[in-house]
């Protein structure tokens, strides 16, 4: 089986324990969407931000964080970090996972290509072109929002502006699996991503699409709709559409998430999670390629916090939840494909509440770790990571859902 994904990748600069409510941050905090200051949960491009700011983006920065180092330097990108955990998840049962992408020919990029041969991911596709990385500034403050946490963060589009569908080469949609990764940061890829998922769809992929905050379209148009692809076709050609309960709304551009969870079913959408935070997931899929699963919700996995409080795993930060979560629903539902032996496997019948479960207790995991790539020690520890907590997972849900006991399955 074969897992090809595009998107950005960046390095991300983390700054761990940042006062969302302190004098230095609220300086810069938006005061009207699309602004151009800095939100709670939500990305600016660094250009933005500058005009905002007043002072360039380092000065602005400085005020924030003081004269202090990121805390760490880490491989980032929703479609990168999802890719790896896949990789990491699915490495034992022979899966292929491949991301195409670009890097800058800087010392950013080297470190990245570095990070990411440190794991399983193939990373033939991720070349290196002229000009600077992407990166991303990571604030967090796991104090925010009664001590739920939350992230801010400054994305320079770097290299990643040049990377449109020609870069994708055939092989791309020979996958098993295409993931298309928070398009809105990789412009060329975001204009004609409904091209690209019919293309998937007439070579037999199964397509999977996340979304992220969509800065470029707020500036354009504060509060009005967001365009994903060239038209609501989108939705039709994706198989699986994962986003968070924000993102949804604003896509959709319904103003109650019954009417945006609606607005999907309507457009022909075969499937979709929609994650709030420590809020349940809310799920649906129509019979097809999945079994059919009327709107319901799954919740968070305590054993998160219970672990945390217990001292049992590190307090890392929540960077990278949403990622990991993509990779433990992508993980399983590859899992549920390979039990159709040889070929391209299962092709209906798809469990997708087992595949959000993973998902749940991947997306998790993340918070016992500094941003959203881990390096693993030894081959299968995030899976046991993982499994460790879909086992207590799995007790808390027995009454509302039946699972697996296998981790991913």
């Amino acid at each position: 089986m074969r897992i090809a994904g595009a998107g950005c990748a960046v390095a991300d600069f983390l700054y761990a324990d940042v006062n969302f409510e302190g004098e230095a941050f609220l300086r810069f905090r938006s005061r009207r969407r699309g602004d151009g200051g800095i939100t709670p949960g939500g990305l600016v491009f660094v250009e933005e931000f500058e005009e905002f700011a007043g002072m360039p983006f380092k000065e602005a920065v400085r005020w924030i964080v003081g004269s202090r180092e990121p805390d760490s330097f880490n491989l980032g990108g929703p479609a990168i970090v999802a890719l790896t955990l896949v990789a990491q998840l699915l490495a034992p049962r022979g899966v292929e996972v491949e991301y195409y992408g670009v890097r800058g020919q800087d010392d950013a990029g080297a470190r990245l290509l570095d990070i990411a041969r440190r794991t399983p991911l193939r990373t033939d596709g991720y070349e290196a072109v002229e000009g600077p990385s992407s990166f991303t500034m990571v604030l967090s403050d796991p104090k925010y929002d009664a001590g739920r946490g939350e992230r801010a963060f400054l994305n320079a589009m770097g290299v990643s502006a040049g990377f449109g569908p020609e870069d994708l080469p055939d092989r791309f949609f020979d996958a098993d699996v295409v993931l298309l990764a928070a398009t809105a940061l990789v412009p060329r890829l975001h204009a004609r991503l409904t091209d690209l998922l019919k293309k998937a769809k007439e070579r037999g992929c199964v397509t999977v699409v996340t979304t992220v905050y969509d800065f470029r379209s707020e500036k354009a148009n504060p509060g009005a709709k967001w365009p994903l692809g060239e038209s609501e076709e989108t939705y039709a050609c994706t198989d699986l559409l994962i986003a968070d309960r924000e993102e949804a709304l604003r896509i959709s551009g319904e103003r109650s998430d019954r009417e945006a969870y609606d607005y999907f079913k309507d457009n022909g959408l075969s499937a979709f999670a929609i994650t709030n935070g420590p809020e349940p997931v809310w799920l649906y899929s129509r019979e097809g390629l999945f079994r059919e699963c009327p709107l319901s919700p799954l919740p968070v996995c305590r054993a998160v916090g219970e672990a945390m409080a217990a001292g049992e795993k590190p307090t890392g930060d929540t960077t990278g939840c949403g990622d990991n979560f993509a990779a433990g629903v992508i993980a399983s539902l590859a899992a549920q494909m390979m039990r159709g032996g040889s070929g391209r496997g299962v092709r209906d019948g798809l469990h997708l509440a087992q595949a959000v479960a993973a998902g749940v207790c991947a997306g998790g995991s993340a918070c016992f770790h500094l941003g959203g790539t881990v390096i693993e020690k030894t081959p299968g520890e995030r899976a046991r990571e993982i499994g460790e907590l879909y086992a207590r997972y799995r007790e808390q849900v027995r009454d509302a859902c039946r699972l697996s006991a296998e981790f991913p399955a």
